[in-house]
């Protein structure tokens, strides 16, 4: 068998290789002493990743004494086959090619991924997977430590942690999910575990498919999926798993591992041939995710499932164990002390686990949620699934599988050679030339609320830049509601003036760009000074008075706590929202946006977090809705009916007891019920003790949540970074159109770059005639070599 391709491509749900770097800072030295390289290495567990970095360790130096403790025989495992992406055997080939050349050997490949949705099978090829039966991965493993003289203890419990670690000057902790090791300096390794939705089965047909299979059934009591994968040549892994009430309804908490594997077989029956299924100490079982804040305490560490766990759906936790093992040896052998070699393990190996732990949350939380994914068309269903942790992309989609992209594409409505972010939109009365977003970004310039030169610029360039839609910041509807100093404001008609000139110039220099204004009171987050002289810090002399839905300081102790709107101050912050809208209106607005997320006002009183009224405006979720329902209905009456009005909300708190993701999708039922366009789905700044879960696309799942729960459009937002990522999203049915802040910032022109880039001159992105000559890209050096 030819040497695996090394070209980049990942498995399902998109795994990384290891690398060096990663950018995290290393840890503060462990508490022992520092110590010539380790002669006394313990390992314990006997699974890949502790074999793995026993032969590494063993091979660096053969003066090593390296002992494996394993409780279990050498042929007890669990599980069936594992899949090994591209980039970790090129690892493994680095690290050892002894090892590496034995894999080569055992395993199956493919390029396929099979999905079955609704009487529709689909095929997406060109993924390249390699995968071997775990037995066989055992055996090569222990055979590399044996040949390296590894003293391997089979069937044998090791001595408790502090013992090794007195008589060791290694102790490797790779006992897996629930290890000892961690849990003996649990107040060091200060483990957490979050416990999902589903349970899950692993389970064993002896056949071989010949893709890698996604499977959904649709039964009485709920949904249920099947991820299936060959392992040999006469092998398949087949995983099956359903959410917890679907479990239960459909009887499986009382069946045995005999009576669950028939179960199955029987549900899975038509993509099994009718073959049963088997296992192998299988049991049913709810998914961990585990995170560590230290993977090192003195000279005792910890990898594979003992330091850290991955949703099995994007690949598997041997490829993350082998990879912790190559790069903690590579560490210990090319540092002068065992402190300096821990910390670079992990200041390595960190970022790109928690990488790889985002990507399986979202994969997993999809598989949660994929009974209200059903609906969708097939090939858009698949394109999801597909690119669900957000790792696989339409555009390197679109290099491993062109024809299957191009069905998506053309499902989707593109005209040919159109990007689908450059597909127009219709948003209420106003049709968007393309899906790209200028998000508002506050400003801070503004002088007495006056938008002056700088918006201008600002707005100008980036209507010149080609977005469909740009956005202004928030716009103050009082002097009392701006959060700063320089915030803009539409409480005059002088400041509506001003934003005249801005839209004035967006639509003459820009035709067929829109322009939108953010409406938005700052409530209890108000009277703060500017950005960078100190965010949601108050200022230092000439504070206004603020008010909020209840008397609660954003920041007790630090900001100053706000008067509750009475009867009379709701009635007048609701005028002073209907007299800004009219001013917007005359200004030439295209669109309004409704401010009711990040903590201000109006979000203020959608949070239970900061609603703590007694009257008809706080209580329940309906309550909660009234007084922004009732802004919004003001508004609405007074802003021109061709013009879109849209909300952006804050899905969610991040925060316990604070607004949920199923709250949104209640709150975005009840806008578009009153007429709301479109929802812009934002997340969290309503309290500050929030624990957002940043990464990629973070907050896309929510606005995809509400869109798929009511099929109203929204606006998806938070770090989409790229027109790759819009493209995907917009294929994949999780949003309408994508708004984007920073990227702006960077580059105005961004989407005219983007247009450019992906060899697209349609009118969905025309070049201003001034800037034609720049619609290429310049050289950048000599190209003769």
């Amino acid at each position: 068998m030819t040497p695996p391709p090394r070209d980049g491509r990942t498995a399902p749900g998109g795994t990384d290789a290891v690398r060096p770097g990663g950018g995290a800072a290393p840890l503060p030295s462990a508490p022992r002493p520092s110590a010539p390289a380790p002669l006394r290495i313990a390992v314990v567990g006997g699974g890949p990743g502790g074999l793995y970095a026993a032969a590494l360790l063993k091979r660096g130096d053969p003066r090593r004494e390296v002992t494996l403790w394993e409780r279990n025989a050498p042929d007890d495992t669990f599980g069936f086959g594992v899949v090994l992406s591209d980039e970790t055997l090129g690892g493994l080939e680095h690290a050892d090619a002894a090892v590496y050349a034995e894999l080569r050997a055992a395993l199956v490949r493919w390029d396929d991924i099979d999905i079955a949705h609704r009487g529709h099978l689909l095929t997406s090829t060109g993924h390249g997977f390699a995968a071997l039966g775990r037995h066989r991965l055992l055996a090569i493993l222990q055979g590399r430590c044996a040949e390296l003289g590894v003293d391997l203890r089979f069937r044998t419990e090791a001595p408790p942690p502090a013992e090794l670690a007195a008589s060791h000057d290694l102790v490797i902790g790779a006992d897996g999910v629930h290890s000892r090791t961690r849990e003996t300096y649990a107040e060091v390794f200060r483990p957490a575990f979050t416990t999902h939705r589903c349970r899950y089965i692993w389970l064993a047909a002896d056949f071989a498919l010949d893709a890698f299979r996604f499977e959904i059934a649709e039964t009485e009591h709920g949904v249920m999926q099947l991820h299936a994968y060959p392992y040999d040549t006469g092998s398949s892994t087949v995983i099956v798993e359903m959410r917890e009430e679907v479990w239960r309804a459909a009887g499986f908490d009382g069946l045995d591992e005999a009576e669950s594997a028939a179960r199955c077989a029987k549900i899975f029956a038509e993509v099994l041939h009718g073959r049963a299924l088997r296992g192998n100490n299988s049991a049913w079982t709810a998914f961990r995710t585990l995170v560590n804040a230290r993977w090192s305490h003195g000279t005792t560490v910890l990898l594979g499932d003992a330091a850290h766990t991955a949703h099995f759906s994007i690949g598997s936790g041997t490829k993350l164990a082998v990879e912790d093992a190559v790069a903690l040896a590579a560490r210990v052998d090319t540092h002068p002390t065992l402190p300096e070699a821990l910390a670079a393990y992990e200041a390595e190996r960190r970022p790109l686990v928690e990488s790889t732990q985002r990507a399986a949350a979202a994969s997993l939380r999809w598989f949660e949620e994929i009974a209200g994914q059903l609906d969708r068309p097939p090939r858009q269903f698949a394109f999801n699934l597909l690119t669900r942790s957000r790792r696989v992309t339409h555009d390197n989609l679109r290099l491993r599988d062109p024809a299957f992209t191009t069905s998506v594409e053309r499902e989707f409505g593109c005209p040919p050679g159109t990007p689908p972010m450059f597909t127009p939109f219709r948003l209420g009365g106003l049709t968007l030339r393309n899906r790209v977003v200028v998000s508002p970004m506050d400003l801070y310039v503004a002088e007495d609320g006056v938008p002056g030169d700088f918006h201008l610029v600002h707005l100008g360039a980036r209507a010149l830049g080609g977005a469909g839609l740009v956005m202004t910041e928030m716009v103050c509807v009082s002097e009392q509601g701006r959060i700063t100093p320089g915030c803009a404001g539409l409480w005059t008609d002088g400041q509506a003036d001003a934003w005249a000139r801005v839209t004035a110039f967006a639509h003459a220099a820009a035709p067929g760009t829109a322009i939108g204004v953010q409406l938005g009171h700052a409530g209890r987050k108000g009277s703060t000074r500017l950005m960078w002289e100190g965010i949601d810090q108050p200022l230092p002399t000439g504070n206004w008075p603020l008010v909020a839905a209840s008397p609660l300081p954003y920041r007790p102790g630090v900001n100053q706590t706000p008067q509750a709107l009475d009867r009379a101050g709701l009635t007048a912050v609701r005028e002073e929202f209907t007299a800004a809208a009219r001013r917007a209106a005359r200004a030439g607005f295209d669109l309004l946006e409704l401010h009711c997320a990040h903590g201000y006002l109006l979000s203020g009183f959608l949070s239970p977090l900061t609603n703590h009224r007694t009257d008809a405006y706080g209580g329940d979720l309906a309550a909660r809705l009234r007084y922004p329902l009732e802004v919004f209905d003001a508004v609405r009456e007074v802003w021109p009916a061709d013009r879109p009005m849209t909300v952006r909300i804050s899905a969610t708190d991040w925060a316990e007891g604070g607004t949920t993701a199923e709250d949104a999708v209640e709150i975005a039922r009840a806008f578009a019920a009153h007429g709301a366009a479109a929802l812009d789905v934002s997340t969290g700044q309503v309290v500050p003790d929030e624990r957002p879960e940043y990464g990629r696309s973070y907050q896309t799942p929510y606005a995809d949540r509400i869109r798929t729960a009511l099929g109203i459009p929204v606006i998806a937002v938070g770090a989409i970074s790229s027109w790759d990522d819009v493209n995907s999203l917009l294929l994949a049915g999780r949003t309408d159109l994508c708004a984007l802040a920073r990227p702006h910032l960077y580059d105005p022109h961004w989407t005219l770059h983007a247009a450019a880039e992906q060899g697209y001159e349609g009118e969905a992105a025309p070049w201003p005639k001034p800037y034609r000559a720049g619609s290429r890209r310049p050289p950048t050096g000599r190209k003769d070599g």
